[in-house]
């Protein structure tokens, strides 16, 4: 039993750390997909506790994982997982049978389920957690009842910071299409021979009095003793998706630039902004400020907004801010999660990436390659996260695991 027991453990443990840190390394993410849950419930008076929300949620469910992982806290933990999966097993089974929304974002965006699928999955963890709660006193502590209290606050500061890095910064890890190294170009094509989406179509005919359903290859066409009434069109089988769909930038009298910004040959500051109006002084001051280096430099600078023109307006005006274009709020939401947030592309591809906050110093001059100078900033960020990590998950692994010293 107490194999069983410990397997159970780990199942709940990994999958709450990998579910709990690919969620919160992208809070906005989260709190975006509680939006959606919201305005499916009628409860959109809870829009604005939204992201907090998601940071606590996301805090807590690594947490859990991470004391079931190192044995710190195991109680806690297996008390934890235990309501966790009480009250979202259920809400999975509704989610699979209304379908309110099709995307329940348990994995965030780096693995997508079907709501069926996450229902099952959720199956199996709420028995692997009835299991480890209802044999709790097999998970005997391992230290001192002061040197677990320690660990589990280790642990607790340890699940906060991915959400907390996420929100002041971006994501560590990049799941959308917009990543740094695509090429929105080629991510927006159907290659040449791609499936299809498969319909299959129901014909409906009337004669005397009774309606028959057809289908293509055998509706009554030949016969004018049969009245068409109707028709029914379904999705057999879904063909090939591009990963970035419905991509539009529109200027302010409503002319698409999209294919021509595109393709401009060279590099190109592309601001995002989703809504201007809910700007902070300081990221309209940064913002205005890169909009001047640009001009100074000669670079093209454009600002996405899905703003309306007044707010253009008050930004030029106020912050002399240019380069206005529109395009939908999901899709600027989705390309980078702050606001604004700054792209830099060349020839269509993205080679930097960056959030207000953390917007480097780059010399736009020509004298050094600007693609060099991306390159060197995205090893740098990938070298100080992965050794923040490592840091991170030793500490906690030493104050969970090392006995209590003995004097």
């Amino acid at each position: 039993m107490k194999t069983i027991v410990n397997l159970c453990r780990y199942l709940l443990a990994i999958t709450f750390v990998f579910s709990g840190f690919v969620k919160g390394i992208d809070p906005l993410g989260t709190a975006y997909k509680l939006h959606d849950y919201f305005m499916a419930f009628g409860m959109e008076w809870l829009n604005p506790a939204s992201t907090a929300m998601a940071v606590l949620l996301c805090a807590a469910e690594l947490f859990i994982g991470l004391l079931l992982l190192f044995g710190a806290g195991m109680r806690l933990g297996a008390m934890g997982a235990l309501v966790f999966m009480a009250v979202f097993t259920p809400l999975t089974l509704y989610l699979a049978i209304a379908n309110p929304v099709s995307d329940c974002g348990c994995f965030g965006d780096a693995v997508k389920l079907s709501n069926w699928q996450t229902f099952f999955k959720n199956v199996v963890l709420v028995l692997a957690a009835i299991v480890i709660f209802m044999n709790r006193h097999m998970l005997t502590p391992r230290h001192t009842a002061l040197w677990g209290f320690a660990a589990t606050i280790v642990l607790a500061g340890v699940s906060l910071l991915p959400p907390l890095h996420g929100l002041l910064r971006l994501p560590a890890i990049d799941f959308r299409p917009y990543s740094v190294g695509t090429n929105l170009r080629d991510a927006m094509r159907v290659p040449e021979g791609a499936p299809a989406d498969v319909y299959r179509t129901t014909l409906f005919y009337e004669k005397d009095g009774r309606v028959q359903e057809f289908d293509e290859s055998n509706y009554p066409w030949q016969d004018t003793t049969w009245t068409f009434v109707d028709s029914r069109s379904e999705l057999v089988e879904r063909g090939y998706t591009p990963p970035i769909g419905n991509f539009a930038l529109v200027s302010p009298g409503g002319v698409d630039l999209t294919d021509s910004l595109l393709v401009h040959g060279g590099y190109m500051l592309l601001a995002v902004a989703k809504r201007l109006e809910d700007m902070s002084p300081r990221a309209a001051a940064t913002l205005a400020a890169l909009c001047a280096q640009a001009q100074q430099a000669g670079l093209p600078f454009v600002c996405a907004t899905a703003s309306p023109m007044e707010q253009m307006e008050r930004m030029a005006s106020q912050h002399g801010i240019g380069g206005f274009v529109q395009a939908d709020e999901t899709i600027l939401k989705t390309m980078v999660r702050a606001n604004p947030g700054l792209l830099m592309l060349h020839e269509g591809t993205i080679i930097g990436k960056w959030h207000w906050r953390a917007v480097p110093r780059l010399d736009l001059s020509g004298q050094t390659s600007i693609d060099a100078q991306c390159l060197q900033l995205q090893h740098q960020q990938r070298n100080g996260l992965l050794v923040g990590a490592l840091l991170l998950l030793l500490l906690g692994a030493l104050v969970a695991t090392r006995p209590p010293c003995r004097f």
